[in-house]
C-alpha cells in the first residue's frame, strides 16, 4: 500500500511539474510573440502604406488599409532615374566592406586565440572597450582626416576602414570560436609543413564556417543599412546608397515640389526585403556561429 501511494503521490507531483512547466512556456512564447508583433507594426505600416496614395499617408487620424491599392508606386521607384546608381553603390560597398569586415575580423581573432605574446592580455582589452565607445564620438574626427587624405566625396571612407580594422566584436566572436578548436589540428599542420597562413585558411576556416557565416551576415545588414556615415561623406546624389537616397524622398528639393512619401514608402520595402531573405536563409549559421562561439545574452 505504501509503495502505491508513494507512486501516486510521485506522478501528482509530476503532472503538476509538468502544467508548471507548460504554462511557464506558454507565457514566455506568448510574451515573445507579443513583442515580436510590437517590433513588426513599422515594418508592416510601411508594407501597407507602399500601395497608398501620397495623400493617404499624410492622413490623420491614419488609416490602416489602403483604400485606393496602388501597386504603381512600386513601379515609379525603379522609374527615379538615380535609383539603379543607388542599388549598384550599395551593393558595391556592401560587399567589399562585408569581405574587409570578415577577413580582418578573422585575422585578429586568429592572432589572439592562437599567438602568445607580451602585452596580449591588455591589448585584448583594449580592443574590447572600443565597443563602449559610440560611433557618433568619432564622426567629426573620421571626417577631417578623410578630408585631409581627399577622400571626401566618395566611397573609399566606407570600404577601407574595414580592411585595416575589421570590428571588436567579430575579433571577439572569431576568438572565442576559434579557441574551441584543438591545438593539435595546428600542430598536425605545422608538422606537413603549413604555415600559420595555411593553419587559418586550410584548417581553421573551414572548421569555423558558422562563425564566418555569422560575421558575413550582421557585417552585411550593418553596411547595406548604414546611414550617418555616407550621409556625412557622400553628397553627389549619383554616389548615395540606397539608404540616402530614401532620404532624398522625404526632404522636397524645392518649396514646390510634391510630396513623395509614396515612393519613399516602396523604396523601403525593396531596401528591407534583401535583408529579410538574407536572415532567413542564414537563420541556421546565426544561432550555430553565436552558440558554438560561447556568447551569451
Amino acid at each position: 500500500m505504501a509503495t502505491v501511494a508513494t507512486t501516486s503521490h510521485r506522478s501528482v507531483r509530476s503532472r503538476a511539474a509538468g502544467r508548471r512547466r507548460f504554462f511557464g512556456r506558454f507565457t514566455l512564447h506568448g510574451i515573445a510573440i507579443g513583442l515580436s508583433i510590437i517590433l513588426m507594426v513599422p515594418f508592416f505600416w510601411s508594407l501597407l502604406s507602399s500601395f497608398k496614395p501620397v495623400y493617404e499617408i499624410r492622413l490623420l487620424p491614419p488609416e490602416l488599409l489602403p483604400t485606393e491599392w496602388r501597386p504603381q508606386n512600386y513601379l515609379d521607384v525603379f522609374n527615379v532615374r538615380r535609383f539603379p546608381f543607388w542599388v549598384r553603390n550599395t551593393v558595391y560597398v556592401t560587399i567589399l566592406a562585408t569581405i574587409g569586415t570578415a577577413f580582418t575580423s578573422m585575422l585578429g581573432g586568429y592572432a589572439f586565440a592562437r599567438f602568445r605574446f607580451p602585452g596580449r592580455g591588455i591589448l585584448f582589452g583594449i580592443t574590447l572597450s572600443t565597443l563602449m565607445l559610440p560611433d557618433v564620438v568619432t564622426l567629426i574626427p573620421r571626417y577631417l582626416l578623410y578630408y585631409v587624405l581627399g577622400m571626401l566625396n566618395t566611397h573609399w571612407p566606407l570600404i577601407l576602414p574595414f580592411w585595416f580594422g575589421g570590428s571588436a566584436f567579430f575579433i571577439f566572436l572569431f576568438r572565442q570560436f576559434f579557441m574551441t578548436i584543438p591545438l593539435d589540428l595546428d600542430d598536425a599542420a605545422k608538422i606537413d609543413g603549413a604555415s600559420y597562413l595555411d593553419i587559418l585558411l586550410r584548417v581553421i576556416m573551414p572548421l569555423s564556417m558558422p562563425a564566418v557565416m555569422t560575421v558575413a551576415i550582421i557585417a552585411f545588414i550593418a553596411h547595406w543599412d548604414s546611414f550617418i556615415f555616407p550621409l556625412i561623406i557622400l553628397n553627389t546624389p549619383e554616389l548615395f546608397t540606397l539608404a540616402i537616397g530614401i532620404r532624398f524622398f522625404s526632404i522636397s528639393p524645392s518649396q514646390d515640389a510634391a510630396p513623395q512619401d509614396h515612393i519613399l514608402m516602396a523604396m523601403s520595402v525593396i531596401m528591407t526585403v534583401p535583408i529579410i531573405i538574407l536572415f532567413f536563409l542564414g537563420q541556421r549559421y546565426l544561432v550555430r556561429g553565436v552558440v558554438m562561439s560561447g556568447i551569451k545574452g
